[in-house]
C-alpha cells in the first residue's frame, strides 16, 4: 500500500518519553517552593506540552515576573533530579529506527527548551535520529502552528503528507492549525474525551497500538 504520510512528527513528553508524572510533580514542588498552592495533577497534567513560562502563568496569571522566574527555576531544579531516571516507552526506539529505514522523515515537536531536549536525546541515545526538531524556546509554543510550519519548511514537507502524533489537545491542535492530520495517543497528560474533542485520525491507547496504526496505515 503506498505510503499515506512522508513525515511524522512526534511530541516528545508523554508521546515517546514515560515523563509525564515526573513533569506534573516537578511543577507541583516548584509551586509549593515558593509559596503558592500546589496545583492538582489535572492541572498540571493540563500545561504538559506548553512552554514552561506559558505552562506556568496559565497555572497562575497573576504571577509577577520575578516569581515566574523563580516557579522556572525551582522547576528545573526538580525536574532534573530525576531526569536520568527517565525513559522511552517500551519500544520506541527500535520503532523510529525502523521508520527511518521505511523512509520516513522523522521530527519532534515539543514544549521542551532546546537544552531539554537535547539533554533527554543524549540520556536516550537518540541524537541524530531526528531529521529536525524544534522546542517551545526556538518559537512560538503550541497550539500556534509555526512549530510545525516550520518543520515542513525545513523539510520541504507538505502539510498533506505531514502527520502529527502527541497526547495532548495542544498537540492536535498545532496540528489542525498547521492544517496537518493529528494523531491521538492517550498514555500520555490529556484525558480520551479531550483528545477525542480535535478528531484526530486515529488514537492509539498504548505505544505498541501506535507503532501498529503506524506500520499499517502511515
Amino acid at each position: 500500500m503506498p505510503k499515506r504520510y512522508d513525515l511524522l512528527v512526534f511530541d516528545w513528553d508523554g508521546t515517546l518519553m514515560d515523563s509525564t508524572l515526573s513533569i506534573v510533580r516537578a511543577i507541583q514542588h516548584a509551586f509549593r517552593d515558593v509559596g503558592l498552592p500546589s496545583p492538582s495533577d489535572e492541572l498540571a497534567k493540563h500545561v504538559i506540552g506548553l512552554g514552561l513560562s506559558d505552562a506556568m502563568r496559565y497555572l497562575d496569571p497573576e504571577l509577577s515576573d520575578e516569581i515566574l522566574r523563580q516557579l522556572v527555576d525551582a522547576y528545573r531544579h526538580h525536574y532534573l533530579a530525576q531526569h536520568a531516571y527517565i525513559e522511552l516507552f517500551e519500544g520506541v526506539a527500535e520503532a523510529l529506527v525502523r521508520y527511518r529505514d521505511a523512509g520516513f522523515l522523522l521530527a519532534v515537536a515539543t514544549g521542551k527548551s532546546r537544552q531539554g531536549l537535547n539533554r533527554a536525546l543524549q540520556t536516550v541515545g537518540m541524537e541524530g535520529m531526528f531529521d529536525v526538531t524544534r522546542c517551545a524556546d526556538e518559537t512560538f509554543s503550541k497550539p500556534h502552528p509555526a512549530m510545525l510550519e516550520q518543520i515542513m519548511t525545513f523539510t520541504g514537507m507538505d502539510a498533506r503528507r505531514t502527520l502529527m502524533i502527541g497526547d495532548t489537545s495542544h498537540d492536535l491542535l498545532l496540528a489542525h492549525n498547521a492544517r496537518t492530520d493529528g494523531f491521538a495517543v492517550s498514555y500520555g497528560a490529556h484525558p480520551l474525551e479531550a483528545l477525542l474533542v480535535h478528531r484526530p485520525v486515529g488514537v492509539a491507547h498504548t505505544f505498541a497500538e501506535l507503532d501498529e496504526w503506524l506500520t499499517q496505515n502511515a
